[in-house]
């Protein structure tokens, strides 16, 4: 295995949250030390990668989106009318797009193409980030996750003659939830998304209504468990997050109407909130334009100011906060590639420093991810996900979405993307 050391370099230390002057040691995928020390002092038997006082960081993860190939923002015509094998051939741009924008790591919260092109990734046949999966969500009858729009039959997986759309499975009681889990994890699930709440995007419910039981929710994580996975729950209504957070979910998605008892609850839980801010950003600016249906940018406009409200509050709490987008392709919005919204939004909106934004969509979305102690951080012994910028995002997080600014992007010690023209050691 290939072993080189990258010199002359300020790499992100996460226990400190900010640029130390520093030589990080790679061995093959792996990171083998992170030491400061002096150019001269390098061992023999690395190749030594000279920096010029670049900024080093983890590679980042966007802890919420879906890799569903849309280019329009009507989720309801767009499954239906384009061909299954168009919206994954421009998921594999899409993959691309987030591994050149610095994305190492992405967690695709529920549907049925990422589950399938993680192989394709991890084989090489395909270029993109590392991908942790749900594949289908689990939804109840009239839940966030049934496309009421169509048959029941055709929304379920297990009956669905329709290639295409998010689809859930549809499990009322806690019998058919234990099933629908165990179908899931058959399915290749790295973990069990479930829909605890309406929502935004579907037509005839609302964020604050509740979906599923405590104890529909306690057997789902119970499974989940079981195989050694976690639970991470769109939770966009108080009494939804409560019963999630009291069935023992790790990660609650959206948290729109969080509050001081919610909050509370999620830090004694220890649970992680990944606010998803892009989506309801961009369902505001370009929603009429892209073809939004009028009901979702209709909620867009009554939750944008409440959902930041109570994330500031969620913050101020302490509470555990993880950036992902919830974006699904697009061209004029959610699309990958632009994921650093989520960092610039975390500053602008909620007030965190920049360094904590840069954490949450690090350390502590790899914690959302369940890859702690895999990626998230340059440390020893953790994975070479790595990227490198020209200038310090610590005094302006917009660097982020520059793309001209990520100068290289490595993947598990392999070269994804390169400005500066590190290529040559790698020949």
């Amino acid at each position: 295995m290939r072993k080189y050391a990258l010199i002359n370099a300020r790499v992100f230390d996460s226990n400190l949250s900010q640029f130390v002057e520093s030589a990080v040691f790679i061995e093959g995928a792996r990171i083998l030390a992170v030491e400061k020390i002096k150019r001269s002092q390098i061992p023999s038997g690395f190749t030594q990668i000279d920096l010029q006082g670049r900024y080093l960081m983890p590679g980042l993860i966007d802890a919420h989106l879906h890799l569903a190939g849309m280019r329009s923002g009507d989720m309801v015509k767009e499954h239906l009318l384009t061909p299954y094998e168009t919206l994954v051939a421009r998921t594999v741009t899409d993959l691309k797009s987030l591994i050149e924008a610095g994305f190492t790591t992405v967690v695709d919260a529920g549907g049925s193409i990422a589950i399938n092109l993680k192989k394709a990734i991890q084989e090489g046949t395909i270029a993109g980030p590392r991908i942790v999966a749900a594949g289908h969500s689990l939804s109840q009858t009239f839940g966030h996750g049934d496309e009421h729009f169509l048959p029941i039959d055709y929304v379920d997986p297990r009956t669905s003659k329709f290639k295409g759309g998010f689809g859930s499975l549809i499990c009322d009681g806690v019998a058919e939830c234990i099933k629908a889990a165990r179908y899931a994890l058959r399915c290749g699930a790295d973990f069990i998304k479930i829909m605890a709440t309406g929502g935004v995007l579907s037509e005839r419910d609302r964020p604050e209504y509740t979906q599923f039981t405590v104890e529909e929710i306690k057997a789902i994580v119970e499974e989940a468990n079981h195989a050694r996975k976690f639970v991470h729950a769109h939770a966009q209504g108080k009494d939804g997050i409560m019963n999630a957070l009291l069935g023992g979910v790790k990660v609650i998605a959206h948290a729109i109407y969080i509050d001081d008892e919610s909050c509370k609850l999620a830090k004694e839980k220890n649970a992680i909130i990944v606010p998803t801010l892009s989506i309801v950003e961009h369902l505001i600016i370009h929603g009429k334009q892209i073809g939004a249906p009028e009901w979702g940018l209709r909620k867009s406009e009554e939750v944008y100011k409440i959902h930041v409200e109570n994330i500031k509050k969620a913050y101020e709490h302490g509470v555990k906060i993880a950036a992902g987008t919830d974006f699904i392709g697009g061209t004029k919005a959610f699309k990958h590639g632009e994921n650093a919204l989520e960092i610039l939004l975390l500053v602008d909106k909620i007030g965190m420093k920049p360094e904590q934004a840069l954490l949450s969509a690090t350390k502590v979305a790899a914690e959302a991810a369940g890859l702690s102690q895999l990626v998230g951080s340059i440390d020893k012994g953790k994975l070479a996900d790595l990227l490198i910028v020209e200038d310090n995002p610590l005094s302006n997080v917009k660097i982020l979405m520059d793309h001209s600014k990520i100068s290289a992007v490595f993947k598990e010690g392999i070269l994804f993307k390169d400005k500066i023209g590190l290529e040559k050691y790698f020949n």
